[in-house]
């Protein structure tokens, strides 16, 4: 890691995910932007190298000319199509093969909502579907609840990294349960990328000074209100709560604690203390009367 600063700040701190090294833990959706240009502009802004979209939005019969696909042409990402709309297991799987087939890639990420409204996932599906799917040779990337059982159980299905998420998709709520997040990440053996849920770059620093390994957002860079700012806030969060991570936050303290050594320091008491003379700072409170007390101007 460079100490120099600047955007390369972390540089050195690849994130390894199914043999593959990554250079940027900010993984990006496609979905729900303004217009393709927005999108192109908010993805060069993000630096993201991962990058998600729906394979039911792909033309597969014709990927070369598929409109989305068709914005990333030219540069080098790692594609996860995702089985969003998959009800199932089965479903999941057969949306899976038909990405690989179509020369997507042998990334999956598997999602499988089970409820209309709030989209939660499936548990027991998205189990099942990790499992299949790692046997048939995919690098699995599993969404799933932040239940850190469940979360286990998908690593040792032979999910290449996990994805719970912060709060339901789309929902801006931000990490609704970070104690569950903080043990799952406590228990990983594998990479555990935050996904859904994110409503600000807030909840981003939050989420990596917890120790996650990675963010997927979509909804909250589309449809901010100037998308190409939203991706820059967000990527810079992400660095900015990784390097916090891993610089170590000082530990919660119930009182008080001075920022400076006062043994040593004579200084006026607020109330004039011993006349014509000094006394020891007793307490940082002492102190800073002592300081608030030499500022003011004399009274007539």
């Amino acid at each position: 890691m460079s100490a120099n600063g600047g955007e390369f700040f972390l540089a050195g701190d690849d994130l390894l995910i199914g043999g593959k090294r990554l250079g940027s833990r900010f993984f990006l959706g496609t979905g729900r932007f303004p217009s393709p240009a927005v999108f192109q502009l908010a993805l060069e802004a993000s630096a993201a190298e991962v990058v998600t979209f729906a394979v039911r939005r792909v033309n597969l019969d014709y990927t070369e000319d598929d409109s989305i696909l068709q914005h990333m042409a030219g540069r080098s990402y790692t594609f996860l199509p995702n089985t969003s709309g998959a009800g199932n297991a089965d479903e999941a799987v057969r949306i899976a093969k038909l990405a690989r087939a179509a020369g997507l890639s042998d990334w999956i990420k598997v999602e499988i909502s089970a409820h209309p409204r709030t989209l939660l996932p499936d548990p027991i599906e998205t189990l099942r579907a990790t499992e299949r799917l790692v046997k048939e040779g995919f690098t699995v990337l599993p969404y799933t609840s932040d239940d850190p059982i469940l979360c286990k159980r998908l690593e040792e299905a032979g999910a290449a990294a996990v994805m719970p998420g912060g709060a339901p998709i789309g929902t801006g709520l931000g990490l609704l349960n970070p104690y569950n997040l903080g043990l799952i990440i406590e228990e990983a053996g594998v990479p555990i990328i935050v996904d859904a849920g994110i409503g600000s770059a807030a909840d981003i620093v939050q989420a990596m000074e917890l120790g996650a390994d990675g963010i997927l957002v979509n909804t909250p860079v589309a449809k901010a209100q100037d998308p190409v700012g939203m991706a820059r806030a967000m990527r810079l969060a992400v660095e900015a709560g990784r390097l916090s991570y891993l610089s170590g936050r000082i530990p919660k303290r119930r009182y008080a604690s001075a920022s400076s050594e006062t043994e040593g320091i004579s200084i006026s008491s607020a109330s004039g203390g011993a006349a014509g003379g000094s006394v020891s700072a007793g307490s940082p409170h002492e102190a800073a009367a002592g300081e608030v007390q030499r500022s003011l101007p004399e009274q007539p």
